[in-house]
């Protein structure tokens, strides 16, 4: 016990040491993400549950809208980010794979092998929920560019996660469909709005 206690007195003076200028930045930081939280669609929304349309036109409008999801994907601190969770039904997404920012559009992903894993997901439209869910462990992502150029990625892990994770926002699917019984049960509990008795 005494570990955890040391532990707690070393994160006191942590913070006792922030400077003013840490301390606002931080605030800043929290604020930008509730902001960025509020515009991405949040569970019980329907659009979530929508297929997304192909992407015909890659113009000045796409351009626009992915710099907008890449600044609502950062400032809510999440990986990826799905046409969908903003309102907009077209089979595009941003994501951060390793580092680097990228625009896919029209993605196919095809599991490459037959290994998976379990790990578990939160997801930006799904507030603190977290659930296990079983993906495949390598794909191959074809899709195109901003301006509609292929591309291809071989993708393992976490990177190989994340697009699985966005492809399913664009066919209407929820990391809730993918977890076991027990997990969503208590993921929906939480979900659902509580019943105020009077």
């Amino acid at each position: 016990m005494a570990h955890e206690h040391e532990h707690e007195e070393h994160e006191y003076d942590r913070e006792a040491e922030l400077t003013e200028e840490e301390v606002q930045a931080e605030a800043e930081r929290l604020v930008r993400k509730e902001l960025a939280l509020s515009q991405i669609r949040q569970y019980g929304d329907p659009v979530l549950r929508m297929r997304a349309d192909e992407v015909v036109e890659f113009d000045e409008e796409l351009h626009d809208v992915s710099e907008r999801m890449f600044q609502l994907m950062h400032d809510a601190e999440g990986v990826g980010l799905a046409a969908t969770q903003v309102g907009i039904l077209r089979r595009f997404f941003v994501c951060a794979l390793d580092g680097e920012d990228r625009l896919l559009v029209n993605p196919v992903v095809t599991p490459a092998g037959t290994d998976s894993d379990v790990d578990t997901e939160g997801c930006l439209s799904l507030g603190s929920v977290r659930v296990p869910v079983e993906r495949a462990t390598k794909v191959t992502l074809e899709a195109r560019d901003a301006e509609g150029n292929a591309v291809s990625l071989e993708l393992e892990g976490y990177p190989a996660r994340v697009v699985q994770h966005e492809v399913d926002h664009l066919d209407g699917k929820l990391m809730l469909d993918r977890t076991d019984p027990e997990a969503r049960r208590e993921a929906l509990g939480r979900l659902r709005p509580r019943l105020v008795l009077s």
